[in-house]
């Protein structure tokens, strides 16, 4: 499953730039993990987006629930599971990690 998650800052950008470091390290674990597909801030910067591959509802509930940003609540979270028809090969060709 795939899940587009919009990360919406809910305190000034100077707030949200204490912890950017720990949120980025963070998801430098799931993308080493095959989790985390792609991610970036919006533009303007008000927030982000998160592109997650997950077995299910629990496993993404999970992963958010680690993350710095969520943990201080420091973003209101959206979460759109997505099912990709065209193109999908290109995505479902990336690498997977060995429990996927």
């Amino acid at each position: 499953m795939y899940a587009f998650v919009v990360l919406k800052y809910r305190f000034p950008l100077e707030r949200i730039q204490q912890t950017t470091d720990r949120h980025r390290a963070y998801l430098r674990e799931l993308l080493a993990q095959k989790k985390l597909v792609a991610s970036g801030p919006f533009d303007p910067r008000e927030g982000g987006g998160l592109l997650l591959r997950v077995a299910d509802d629990a496993e993404l509930q999970a992963i958010l629930a680690k993350d710095p940003f969520q943990i201080e609540q420091l973003v209101d979270t959206t979460v759109h599971r997505w099912l990709p028809n065209i193109g999908n090969e290109g995505l479902d060709s990336l690498p997977r990690s060995p429990t996927t």
